[in-house]
């Protein structure tokens, strides 16, 4: 396919970057710490950790696991939220020569015990609000090193109180046993006695085993090489750096580090432009959130849909100071145009919307900064990548018609973790990853998602995509939240059904499926209408279509 899209990059970016600039992602911290040594590099809770400080407790980390016997290679699993104590986990065991595991900390026992036991971490870092979940499945993992940290521990004093707080005035932190396992705090000072020995990675070393979803089934470990880490960090910066220019950054961070969104886009990409990354340990205490954001002057913000949705739901929100922000950043689901409408209506900014997966690092392509207005796209492919959009015989579909995204680059994965056979389904032999996402490309190689490949509706032989229908469903002001699923119907094969959170008490489902009728085709408009108090969504906040299809199929079956 003709690559469209470089007669549309904003100027300064380049249509290659060079990933040899680097050959690793410990030689990107490295430039980094002794660059920005005096700079702020994390905050959170008023409490700041610089880069000269992150240099000096990752070393001593990282000292402290190779005392314990640690070797290149062997994995690390991370379970905690936005906090101080992450970055200084991270790169502490990546100095160390670990490869990372991010563990979502909300996971059930099951699906801890599958992260564990499927990665063969035999360290853990844990908050201790979550260790009863690691303790009801260790006995069964390979875990033998157990960093159990507090949210408060490396606040100083001001720690003291935060601990005081969650443990006995929120009652947050359960009752656990964890025999020998270690603070945090201990394991620094036992590793500034010790001194930390050089690990060299290259390009081919795995940086992070970033699982997916699990949303469509076991969750697989994504390898993600220091060579595609690398990449898309560069590829990312190369996109942001003529835009932000030299300016001192302050990008607020919402989503948790733990995924790979917010990990390559908020904590590395900004690490590098020597930026201060503002960690929100709790973004769904919107009141709270709001609270915090009205004390900073910040720059730079990314988030999802519903985070975005929530917020300018809010009249608090309106009061934060948006002066000093240059660019707000949408990804992991779709940006619905009713948002970003009242995004820009709020902050005078447009919202944009950038688009990856886990397996692609993530970032895949991303609008241009200086976007006027929200364009409904997720932007063009960036540097060093290719876009072919296929149909079901792998063939590529002409331009402008709809065909599954394939994406080709330097920060597609090396493959899933012991599962070849599943790698298999999703990168052919001349490394063309299948996303299973549905998209168009314009005459300008602006790439429109229409939908997942699984979550496309059949009615009466009409493909129905759901992201059109939420779209339009969004734009009613009695809506708050929505999510489309095809139902089973016995007349039209599946039929639309939404499932709705109202803004307006009194908004009524004939009112709703009115509104539709004046948007959509008939065979498009909803014929189901389910009023609820919230919808399911992942860590993140993406809604769970999935959840809610199965739901109704065992209704049917039933």
């Amino acid at each position: 396919m003709e690559k469209i899209w470089l007669k549309n990059y904003p100027k300064g970016v380049p249509a290659e970057i060079d990933v040899n600039e680097y050959r690793s992602l410990l030689q990107i911290f490295d430039e980094a710490v002794q660059k920005y040594k005096d700079r702020a590099a994390f905050t959170c809770m008023g409490k700041s950790l610089s880069f000269g400080d992150l240099d000096q407790m990752t070393s001593a980390f990282g000292a402290y696991l190779q005392g314990k016997g640690m070797q290149k290679g062997d994995r690390v699993a991370l379970m905690m939220p936005n906090i101080l104590q992450y970055p200084v986990a991270l790169f502490g065991a990546m100095r160390g020569g670990a490869t990372i595991v991010n563990v979502n900390p909300l996971y059930t026992a099951r699906e801890l015990e599958h992260q564990l036991i499927d990665s063969g971490a035999e360290t853990i870092v844990v908050l201790e609000n979550f260790a009863t979940t690691l303790e009801q499945v260790i006995a069964r993992t390979k875990v033998k090193r157990v960093i159990v940290t507090s949210m408060g521990e490396l606040m100083g004093l001001k720690g003291l109180i935060v601990n005081l707080v969650v443990r006995h005035v929120k009652k947050m932190v359960p009752a656990w046993n964890l025999p020998g396992h270690l603070s945090l705090q201990d394991a620094l000072a036992e590793g500034r006695r010790g001194s930390l020995r050089p690990v060299s990675f290259g390009h081919e070393d795995i940086a992070f085993l970033q699982y997916t979803g699990g949303t469509t089934g076991v969750a697989k470990g994504a390898m993600l090489l220091h060579r595609n880490i690398v990449a898309n960090v560069l590829q990312a910066r190369s996109w942001l750096k003529p835009f932000l220019g030299s300016d001192r950054q302050v990008i607020i961070t919402p989503l948790p580090l733990y995924h790979i969104f917010s990990l390559t886009a908020n904590c590395l990409v900004f690490m590098t432009l020597g930026a201060e990354n503002i960690l929100i340990p709790n973004p769904r205490d919107i009141p709270g959130f709001i609270e915090e954001l009205k004390k900073i002057k910040f720059t730079a913000f990314t988030g999802v849909n519903t985070l975005f949705n929530a917020l300018v739901n809010n009249p608090e929100f309106a009061k934060v100071d948006f002066s000093a922000l240059r660019f707000a950043l949408g990804g992991g689901m779709a940006v619905q145009g009713a948002v970003a409408e009242k995004w820009k209506a709020v902050t005078g900014k447009v919202l944009l919307e950038a688009y990856g997966l886990t397996e692609t690092s993530p970032a895949a392509t991303i609008n241009p900064l200086d976007l006027p207005d929200y364009n409904g796209s997720i932007g063009l492919p960036i540097s060093s990548t290719e876009i072919e959009l296929r149909d079901d015989s792998g063939k590529a579909v002409a331009q402008g018609e709809a065909g599954e995204i394939c994406i080709r680059g330097p920060q597609v994965m090396a493959g899933y973790w012991q599962r070849q056979d599943e790698t298999a389904k999703v990168i052919d032999a001349n490394g063309w990853f299948a996303t299973g996402d549905i998209g168009v490309m314009d005459d300008k190689g602006f790439v429109r998602i229409v939908d997942r490949k699984k979550d496309m509706i059949l009615v009466s032989g009409f493909n129905v995509y759901p992201n059109e229908i939420e779209a339009v469903v969004a734009m009613h002001p009695g809506v708050l939240e929505v999510a489309a699923v095809g139902v089973p119907d016995q007349r039209a094969g599946e039929a639309v059904k939404i499932f709705v959170v109202k803004k307006d008490p009194e908004l009524t489902a004939d009112a709703l499926i009115a509104h539709c009728r004046q948007q959509l085709t008939g065979y498009k408009v909803p014929s189901k209408v389910e009023f609820r108090a919230d919808l399911p969504k992942t860590n993140v906040g993406k809604i769970l279509r999935r959840e809610l299809r199965d739901e109704e199929r065992k209704k049917a079956a039933a």
